[in-house]
């Protein structure tokens, strides 16, 4: 599973690479990849994820290496689906906003539930609901710093399109990919989490 896991990775991971849209835009939008394969490979042996865990995230970094390549707002296969179902603008963000709630509400709900940080479930979903918010909103943040920063540069990294409710509807999507995770995957990972702890 390691050998194929870090293949697609680094598969895609040069792919995106090469001949990118935007410079700056690739490395703003894969950085966060970047960081997360360094945290993964620093916590392997001394705090292994479930499998679903693992997976969920290198899903997650495909989409942030596809944005990348292409910039969020340029994605060749929402450029089609926008003519198709004649949307307003290209929302491959939003898939990307989307995984920013399902993921790493997958990954809270596993450290938390490890840990035994909280007791009681419903304070448990309360928790990692806050918690996919919160990283939303200091994504957003620092969109806008770097966005401050760099100017015009910056404007493939926000990828706006001129949606003026752009920020609340990013935030909207990571709610609700946090919500369908918890929804739908909660039964899985509880199994997961139960398996991993009989290994260890």
């Amino acid at each position: 599973m390691k050998a194929l896991w870090l293949g697609i990775y680094f598969s895609v991971l040069i792919w995106s690479a090469i001949a990118p849209k935007d410079g700056f835009t690739w490395f703003l939008e894969v950085f966060p990849a970047l960081i997360g394969l360094a945290i993964l490979a620093a916590t392997r042996r001394r705090f292994p994820l479930t499998p679903l865990a693992y997976w969920l995230t290198l899903v997650h970094m495909l989409i942030l290496m596809v944005g990348g390549h292409y910039t969020y707002a340029e994605v060749p296969l929402f450029d089609w689906l926008r003519e198709a179902f004649h949307w307003q603008r290209n929302n491959y963000d939003k898939v990307g906003h989307f995984a920013q709630g399902f993921v790493p509400a997958l990954l809270a709900r596993e450290v938390v539930l490890r840990l035994a940080v909280i007791n009681g479930r419903a304070w448990l979903n309360f928790f990692v609901l806050c918690f996919v918010l919160a990283l939303s909103a200091l994504y957003e943040l620092l969109e806008w710093a770097v966005a401050e920063a760099s100017g015009d540069s910056a404007v493939a990294f926000l990828a706006t399109q001129g949606d003026v409710w752009d920020t609340q509807s990013d935030m909207a999507m990571a709610l609700l990919g946090a919500v369908v995770c918890l929804l739908f995957l909660s039964r899985i990972h509880d199994r997961q989490i139960s398996a991993l702890g009989r290994r260890s």
